[in-house]
C-alpha cells in the first residue's frame, strides 16, 4: 500500500505543487481544508504522516490523539514550530520534520516591498490615482541610502535582506545571540546590543525564532527606546510584537509606520477570505484603521519557487523517514 498522508490547512496552490512533486514519490495524498486540531484529528486515522501549516494546531492533547490513531511523523510544510508542542511529541514517539529555508529571497525581497510601500506610500498614492486625485501632499518619503537598518536575527532571510539593503548604500546594525562575523566584516555590518539598535536605528525589520525569549520583544519600553518616527517591519512572527503597545506607538508619533505580514492572533483570519464578514478583533480592527500600516495575510515566503521548494522538502523529509534514514530536518524538543 501506498504511503498515506494527511494535509491540513490545505489551499488549492498547495494541492497543486503537491500533487506535481509527488508525481516523483508517489505517496497517496489526502488533503483536508480545515486547520488540526482537536475537533478534526480523527481524520489522522490509518495515515502515516501527517503534514501541517503555521495556523494549524498541534498542542499535547491533539499530539496524544494523533499518536493514539497511529500517526508517526509530523511533517511541517513551514519553518516555524512554535505551533506544535516538542516534548508531547517526542513523548509519543511521534517524529517531528520542518523545511527551514523554503526561499530566503521571497521573504527578503516582500521585506523589502513593504519597507518602500510605507516609506513612498505607494498603496495610498494608487487609492488616490485610481479616483482621479494626482496630489502628492502627504505623499512624501525619504531616501533609503544613508538611513540605517536594524536587522534583529540574522538567519538565511536577514542575510539575503542586509545585501538587499546594502545594494541601496544602508547602514545595517544587527543582533542575534550568535553572531556571523565572517558576514558582519563581508558585508560591513555592525553587530550591536539590542538596546543601541533600538537608538540608532531609522528602520527595524524582525527576522528572529519566536521563543518565550522573544515574545513581545517589541513592546513598551523597547518601543520608548527607538527613534521618533522610526518604521517596524515583521515578516516573521506575529507574537514578537505586543500589537496594543504598537498601536499606541502608532498613536503617538513615535512609530512612523508599520509593516506586518504577520499578526499574533492572526489563525483566525489569515489565508480565509473574510471579505463578507465583519472583522470583530478589535485590535485588528483598529491596525487596518492606520494609513501608515500595512497588513499583508502572512504572504512573503508566496512565490512559485518557494511552494516548490516546500513541495520537494516536505516529501522527501518524509521519504527518508520511511527508509529510515537521517533526518536533515528534524525538530528536536
Amino acid at each position: 500500500m501506498a504511503y498515506t498522508i494527511a494535509f491540513f490547512g490545505s489551499k488549492p496552490y498547495d494541492e497543486a505543487s503537491f500533487n506535481e512533486k509527488n508525481k516523483e514519490y508517489g505517496f497517496e495524498l489526502r488533503y483536508y481544508k480545515g486547520h488540526l486540531n482537536k475537533h478534526n484529528v480523527i481524520l489522522t486515522q490509518g495515515v502515516d504522516a501527517v503534514c501541517i501549516f503555521v495556523n494549524d494546531t498541534a498542542d499535547t492533547e491533539v499530539i496524544r490523539l494523533m499518536a493514539d490513531n497511529g500517526v508517526k511523523l509530523l511533517a511541517l510544510r513551514c519553518a516555524g514550530y512554535n505551533n506544535v508542542d516538542l516534548k508531547a511529541a517526542a513523548d509519543r514517539g511521534i517524529t517531528v520534520v520542518r523545511v527551514p529555508a523554503y526561499s530566503p529571497y521571497a521573504v527578503a525581497e516582500y521585506t523589502v516591498a513593504l519597507m518602500l510601500s510605507l516609506n513612498r506610500k505607494i498603496p495610498r498614492a494608487t487609492w488616490r490615482t485610481r479616483d482621479g486625485n494626482f496630489s502628492l501632499h502627504g505623499l512624501l518619503g525619504f531616501d533609503m541610502y544613508g538611513k540605517t537598518a536594524g536587522i534583529i536575527g540574522t538567519g538565511k532571510i536577514a542575510k539575503k535582506l542586509i545585501c538587499i539593503l546594502r545594494g541601496f548604500g544602508m547602514n545595517i546594525l544587527a543582533y542575534d545571540l550568535y553572531p556571523d562575523y565572517n558576514f558582519a566584516r563581508e558585508h560591513q555590518v555592525v553587530y550591536t546590543s539590542l538596546d543601541e539598535l533600538y537608538h540608532n536605528s531609522d528602520i527595524i525589520s524582525l527576522h528572529c525564532p519566536l521563543t518565550e525569549q522573544t515574545k513581545y520583544l517589541i513592546n513598551d519600553y523597547s518601543i520608548s527606546k527607538m527613534k521618533d518616527g522610526v518604521m517596524i517591519i515583521n515578516t516573521g512572527r506575529g507574537q514578537l510584537i505586543h500589537t496594543n503597545a504598537l498601536i499606541e506607538g502608532l498613536k503617538n508619533k513615535k512609530i512612523g509606520s508599520a509593516g506586518l505580514d504577520v499578526y499574533e492572533e492572526e489563525s483566525e483570519y489569515f489565508y480565509e477570505d473574510q471579505s463578507d464578514k465583519i472583522i470583530d478583533d478589535d485590535t485588528l480592527a483598529r491596525l487596518l484603521s492606520f494609513n501608515n500600516v500595512i497588513v499583508t495575510s502572512h504572504q512573503a515566503f508566496f512565490t512559485r519557487e518557494a511552494l516548490a521548494n516546500i513541495a520537494s522538502t516536505t516529501l522527501q523529509n518524509i521519504k527518508d523517514f520511511m527508509n529510515h534514514k537521517p533526518l536533515e530536518n528534524e525538530v528536536k524538543a
